[in-house]
């Protein structure tokens, strides 16, 4: 059982603050690494998730993006962080939730790019301007954040 399972087996369905991060990995080409998740919808969104115990917010980027897409990332920057009332979710099962983002990108990664089958059904590298319909609606703030900011860089 993990470190926000504990959690909930104690609070049950009332609000928690959930940090996490996530990381937008940009190729090349300037194009950026999107994942179809299949949890909770299938919706495309960026690689990350929740932090664990004693990690800081870089490792938890690290670790999910990982985790994830078995890439290895290095040299993050971050864009900022995202939190507040428009980050208020509540998941299908009734869990309540803030979540506060740390949002970072690099062009530094390595590795054999292949989506965890219970996380992906598939990670697509595209331009940050022509954003898929089906998005997590706060990464797609993030990228607008960061194409806003460094982008052009």
């Amino acid at each position: 059982m993990g470190y926000v399972e504990e959690l909930r087996a104690l609070v049950g369905k009332r609000p928690l603050i959930l940090p996490g991060a996530v990381a937008i990995i940009v190729n090349e080409k300037g194009e950026i690494l999107l994942q179809e998740r299949t949890s909770p919808k299938r919706v495309w969104g960026l690689p990350g998730g929740l932090m664990e115990l004693g990690e800081s917010m870089e490792e938890t980027a690290e670790r999910e993006v990982y985790e994830e897409t078995h890439l290895k990332i290095e040299k993050l920057k971050l864009i900022d962080v995202f939190s507040g009332e428009d980050y208020y979710t509540v998941a299908p099962n009734g869990d309540q939730y803030y979540s506060v983002t740390a949002a970072y990108y690099t062009a530094d990664y390595q590795g054999e790019l292949r989506p965890n089958q219970e996380e992906a059904f598939s990670c697509a590298f595209t331009s940050p301007h022509i954003l898929p319909e089906k998005m997590v609606a706060s990464h797609r703030k993030i990228i607008k954040e960061y194409v806003a900011k460094f982008s052009n860089r």
